[in-house]
C-alpha cells in the first residue's frame, strides 16, 4: 500500500455508506472496551477513528495530512506509561515482527491500560475467502513471535492475515511467556456476512445501503452461535497488569 492507495481508500470511505456503517459497528465495540483517558492509535490509515475519538493521537508509517505522527509501530516515539488505551485496527497482521510492537505497546501503556486489536479472524469459512479472494496471504506455518532480523526489502503494508490467530491461538502460551504482565481480557469473533459482502475498501458492494443496519442487527444476534466458526473478524482486548500474572485467557479463547 502506498500513500496514493491510502488516499483512494479515504475517497471510498467517504462515498460508501455501507462501509461506514460496518466500521461504525466496529468502533462502537472498540469504544466499549477503551479506558477513559489518553488514547493512541497505531496504523491510523484513513484516520476514521478520529470521528469517534477526536483527541486520539493517530500514527502511521506513512505520512498523511490527517494523522498526527509518522512512525514505525515497532519503535514508538512516546514515553513509557503515556497512554490509557492503544487501538490498532488491521495493523498487527502487517507488522513484520509483532513481538517488537507488543513490547512497545506494553511499554507505552499505563498499568491497567488496554491494547485493543481488531484483526482478520481465520475460521473455517473466512480462511477460504481470505485465501482465494483476498490479496493478502494467509500463512499458517510460521512462528509469529520470532524476533529475527528485519527484512530491509519488506514493504510497509506487506501482510500475513494469520498472525493474530496464531499469536492468540497456537502460540498463546509463548505470548504469555514473553508478556507475563499482559492479561488477555477478551477475544471475540464477529462479522459474519456484512463485511465480505460489502467488498471492504473496494468499490463494489453486494449489500443495498438500506439493508445494512438490519443485516448488522441479525449478525450481532447470531455471533454467539456462529462467529467462532464463520466469523471474519476477531476483537482482542489485552490489559496491562501492575504485576506479572499467570498465563491465562478469556473464556472465549
Amino acid at each position: 500500500m502506498t500513500a496514493e492507495l491510502l488516499n483512494i481508500h479515504k475517497i471510498i470511505w467517504t462515498e460508501k455508506p455501507t462501509l461506514r456503517a460496518i466500521y461504525h459497528h466496529y468502533y462502537q465495540r472498540i469504544l466499549a472496551y477503551a479506558n477513559l483517558g489518553k488514547t493512541l492509535e497505531v496504523g491510523g490509515g484513513t484516520g476514521n477513528l478520529k470521528n469517534y475519538l477526536p483527541d486520539v493521537i493517530s500514527t502511521d508509517i506513512l505520512k498523511m495530512s490527517w494523522l498526527d505522527v509518522t512512525c514505525d509501530a515497532q519503535l514508538l516515539p512516546f514515553a513509557s506509561e503515556s497512554f490509557d488505551t492503544l487501538v490498532a485496527i488491521d495493523v498487527l497482521h502487517h507488522i513484520e515482527r509483532p513481538i517488537r510492537f507488543l513490547k512497545e505497546a506494553e511499554r507505552v501503556l499505563k498499568k491497567g491500560g488496554r491494547l485493543i486489536l481488531l484483526e482478520p479472524a481465520i475460521t473455517k469459512v473466512s480462511w477460504f475467502f481470505y485465501h482465494f479472494f483476498h490479496p493478502e496471504p494467509v500463512i499458517l506455518n510460521i512462528d509469529p513471535l520470532e524476533d529475527a532480523p528485519l527484512n530491509p526489502n519488506k514493504q510497509a503494508f506487506d501482510a500475513n492475515q494469520a498472525i493474530p490467530e496464531l499469536i492468540f491461538g497456537k502460540f498463546y502460551h509463548k505470548f504469555c511467556h514473553h508478556f507475563p504482565g499482559f492479561y488477555l481480557k477478551n477475544k471475540e469473533y464477529l462479522s459474519l456476512f456484512a463485511y465480505p459482502l460489502s467488498g471492504g475498501f473496494r468499490k463494489w458492494c453486494l449489500i443495498p445501503k438500506n439493508c445494512i443496519n438490519f443485516l448488522l442487527t441479525i449478525e450481532r444476534y447470531l455471533e454467539k452461535f456462529l462467529a467462532k466458526h464463520i466469523g471474519f473478524r476477531v476483537l482482542v482486548i489485552i490489559e496491562r497488569k501492575a504485576y506479572a500474572v499467570k498465563c491465562q485467557g478469556s473464556k472465549n479463547l
